[in-house]
């Protein structure tokens, strides 16, 4: 599977973010999936994960209620969206495809390139 992710770049603080990833490759080996970010210096850290079929969705609890994670099959694309970000929500924003559901990195078999959010106070 070979993930390519999107959208990134330059947010105002208080703007909102929409990346998109898309999976190509042996697709129906992976039934989650997710994003991660990465600030300078930190662990990645979660952010959410949806179920390729759509029926159940997970998030941090840092960005539960004001964020979106979607699934686009047509497209073999995981869709997320944020709003409201803060300034230390600049980070490499990474998406990734696995077997399970998790907030642990460790359970995600594929990684896409990671694309940079920078967010302007």
């Amino acid at each position: 599977v070979q993930l390519q992710a999107s959208g990134g770049g330059l947010v105002q603080a208080g703007g909102s973010l929409r990346l998109s990833c898309a999976a190509s490759g042996r697709t129906f080996s992976s039934v989650v999936g997710a994003w991660f970010r990465q600030a300078p210096g930190n662990e990645r850290e979660f952010v959410a994960a949806i179920t390729l079929n759509g029926n159940t969705r997970y998030y941090a609890d840092s960005v539960r209620g004001r964020s979106t994670i979607s699934i686009d099959n047509a497209e073999n694309t995981v869709i997320l969206q944020i709003d409201g970000l803060e300034p230390e929500e600049t980070a490499v924003y990474y998406c990734a495809a696995g077997r399970i559901l998790s907030s642990s990195p460790s359970r995600y078999d594929y990684w896409g390139p990671g694309t940079l959010v920078t967010v302007s106070s």
